[in-house]
């Protein structure tokens, strides 16, 4: 028997019957015509082209730059759903900026033995150079992309953590743009949350976290490290929109320990870098000195409290996936309250019973590099060959502290447009969230992706996966839906 996945629209009725308050919706989908809807769908993709969004696959010569493939059926969450999400979310990103600065400050969570201090200080992502810095205003992780996932009615869970460059905002913002003009008639039914004032949210909070020696209208900046990089779109739209200069590393020079900007009329000082570089490539003083994509002398300007970096070097330790396996506890210390989005379960292969019953149970589960991302080196146990399987246990048993191991989630499914018309598809979710030191910002929506592939779980746009829009919902629209 066919197992039975929860669906965002219809539930577990397999498009009998919708859920309670998404009747609307349910109609559309039903009423639209097939062929309409797939106009529509080619359209959105032909304008994505035009524009130049796209992302390049590394080492797929044959195909290196791609569009992401966009799906024309929304997603929708309720007002409810929303508010529980996003406080939640507000709770997990304080956390994760107080373990940050905690971690590079007096370590105090180590010292209580909550998180094990060699899988903190020995860690990879762990960047001694910025031990006893503390970023201006205490914030290392200004912008946040949460991955979550959802197994049923009210059961939203995090799959991971991105706090050093999270990616995919600009997909967000242009597939509203497409549905807007595509299908404005879901806006006439439904009241809906815009997205599209993230990029003055951006930049206010640019401003609000500029050093304090700054003027009142300190210099912003995007570095990006150039039009070869698989989001350059994404940097480019995003300057454009906040309306701040998007630079390169020969744009940039340091002297005297404060950044300045080459323009026609000469040098600029400048305050804030929002970074779209890894921290290996920064500086080639400090880190890799081969790096042509960094600053030279950008750290000594960072650690002189002359420019914010934005996210601040050292919060890669934060996307590790063997300290996401720790968040609830991460979250407890330092709120005194339980963690209000669960984590998948997790075994650490590090510890050798988890080590042990993730060998034994390969075939069923999802096996992940802890510093792994974009779908690449991660196990799906259930769609494995029995070959790949072995391969993987072979590299486990090499170097299990390298992964961790979670059970294989039935995650929802929201209808789509396929090649056989509209089925259910498995999707994830990353919301955007921006930290001034002083509140949380939750965008009221976010990258839905979602598995193109019959049966897939994997979404990653390097692995085949699409996007879709994500509707969130405002109260009034779902009493008038109530109401009909």
């Amino acid at each position: 028997m066919a197992r039975t996945y929860f669906d965002e629209i219809w539930g577990k009725s397999r498009g009998r019957k919708p859920r309670p308050g998404f009747e609307s919706i349910a109609q559309w989908i039903r009423e639209t015509p097939r062929r309409e809807l797939g106009r529509r769908q080619n359209s959105a993709e032909a304008a994505f082209r035009q524009l130049g969004i796209t992302f390049n696959v590394y080492g797929d010569e044959d195909e290196a730059e791609r569009i992401i493939p966009f799906d024309i059926v929304p997603r929708i969450f309720t007002a409810a759903e929303w508010g529980s999400l996003s406080v939640g979310l507000e709770q997990r990103v304080t956390a994760l900026n107080m373990f940050l600065e905690d971690v590079y400050g007096d370590r105090k969570i180590l010292k209580d033995g909550v998180v094990p201090a060699d899988l903190v200080l020995c860690n990879p992502g762990f960047t001694p150079l910025v031990n006893g810095h503390r970023p201006p205003h205490g914030i290392y992780a200004h912008i946040c992309g949460i991955d979550m996932v959802r197994t049923g009615p009210d059961e939203f869970l995090v799959l991971e953590d991105n706090a050093r460059t999270p990616s995919g905002v600009s997909y967000m913002l242009e597939n509203r743009e497409a549905m807007l003009r595509l299908c404005p008639e879901l806006f006439e039914t439904f009241e809906v949350e815009p997205v599209d004032g993230y990029p003055d949210a951006l930049g206010r909070m640019m401003q609000a976290v500029a050093p304090e020696g700054a003027p009142g209208d300190p210099c912003c900046v995007l570095l990006t490290p150039g039009h070869f990089n698989s989001a350059f779109y994404e940097h480019s739209f995003l300057a454009d929109n906040i309306g701040i200069e998007l630079v390169e590393a020969a744009d940039l020079v340091v002297d005297d320990d404060i950044v300045w900007m080459r323009t026609i009329e000469g040098r600029k000082r400048v305050d804030v870098i929002y970074r779209r570089i890894d921290d290996d490539f920064l500086d080639p003083l400090v880190f890799r000195p081969d790096s042509m994509l960094g600053v030279p002398g950008l750290m000594a300007a960072y650690f002189a409290g002359n420019v914010t970096l934005i996210n601040a070097p050292g919060g890669g330790i934060a996307d590790d996936k063997a300290i996401y396996s720790y968040m609830p506890e991460i979250v407890k210390y330092y709120s005194g309250e339980d963690a209000r989005l669960p984590n998948v379960e997790t075994w650490r292969c590090r510890e050798r019973d988890a080590l042990k019953y993730t060998l034994d149970n390969l075939a069923d589960l999802v096996v992940k590099k802890v510093d792994g991302s974009g779908g690449y080196g991660m196990l799906v146990g259930p769609t494995s060959t029995k070959e790949e399987i072995e391969e993987f246990r072979a590299a486990l048993k090499a170097n299990p502290d390298g992964y961790i191991a979670q059970p294989t989630l039935d995650l929802s499914t929201v209808p789509t447009l396929t090649d056989k018309g509209i089925k259910g598809r498995h999707v994830d979710f990353r919301p955007f969230c921006l930290s001034d030191g002083k509140s949380v910002t939750t965008v009221p929506g976010g990258l839905t992706r979602v598995a193109l592939r019959e049966g897939s779980l994997v979404v990653n746009s390097s692995q085949g996966g699409g996007t879709k829009d994500s509707l969130v919902l405002r109260p009034e629209s779902e009493r008038a839906e109530a109401q009909d």
